[in-house]
C-alpha cells in the first residue's frame, strides 16, 4: 500500500459538557473529553478490572453547535475522525504537547437531553451518520448516498 491512513473510531461517554470557543468571522470549535473503557478479569485475583482511557475530541463549526445543543456529560456517542498532534508555548515558556481527535463524523447513541424532553431526536437504528468536512470549515457534506 503506497498511501497512509489516519482514522479513529470510538464509542464512549462524554466526560464533561462541551466547551465552545468562538472566533471572529463566525467560526467555532467545541472541545470535550470522551471516555472509553476496557474491562478484563485479573487471572491471578479473579478480580474484574476496568481501565478508562480519555480522548480529547474537537468538533468544528456546525458540528460543534449540534453537539453542544444535544449532548451533555455522560451521553454515549460514536465518533470517527483523525489524530492530530500539536504543541504550543505557555506564558512561562514551557512547551506543551497534546494529541486530539479531529471529529469528522458522529452518531448520538444516547442523550440525556433527548430523554428529558421525551422526544426521540436520533437513535442508532434511525439516524444516518452526520458527516462533516474539516477542509470545508466543518460544514456538513450534502447529498450522501446513504
Amino acid at each position: 500500500m503506497n498511501g497512509t491512513l489516519n482514522k479513529v473510531m470510538l464509542i464512549g461517554h462524554l466526560g464533561d459538557e462541551i466547551k465552545m470557543h468562538y472566533f471572529d468571522g463566525g467560526n467555532c470549535i467545541g472541545r470535550f473529553q470522551l471516555a472509553t473503557n476496557e474491562v478484563y478479569i485479573n487471572k491471578t485475583t479473579n478480580e474484574k478490572i476496568t481501565s478508562t482511557e480519555w480522548h480529547n475530541l474537537v468538533v468544528r463549526n456546525k458540528a460543534a453547535e449540534i453537539c453542544e445543543k444535544h449532548l451533555s456529560k455522560g451521553d454515549k456517542i460514536y465518533v470517527e475522525g483523525r489524530i492530530k498532534s500539536r504543541q504550543w508555548q505557555t506564558e512561562e515558556g514551557t512547551t506543551k504537547h497534546t494529541s486530539e481527535i479531529q471529529v469528522t463524523e458522529f452518531t448520538f447513541l444516547s442523550t440525556k437531553k433527548t430523554a428529558e424532553n421525551n422526544t426521540q431526536i436520533q437513535s442508532p437504528e434511525s439516524v444516518k451518520k452526520t458527516n462533516f468536512d474539516p477542509e470545508n470549515n466543518g460544514l456538513p457534506i450534502n447529498d450522501l448516498p446513504f
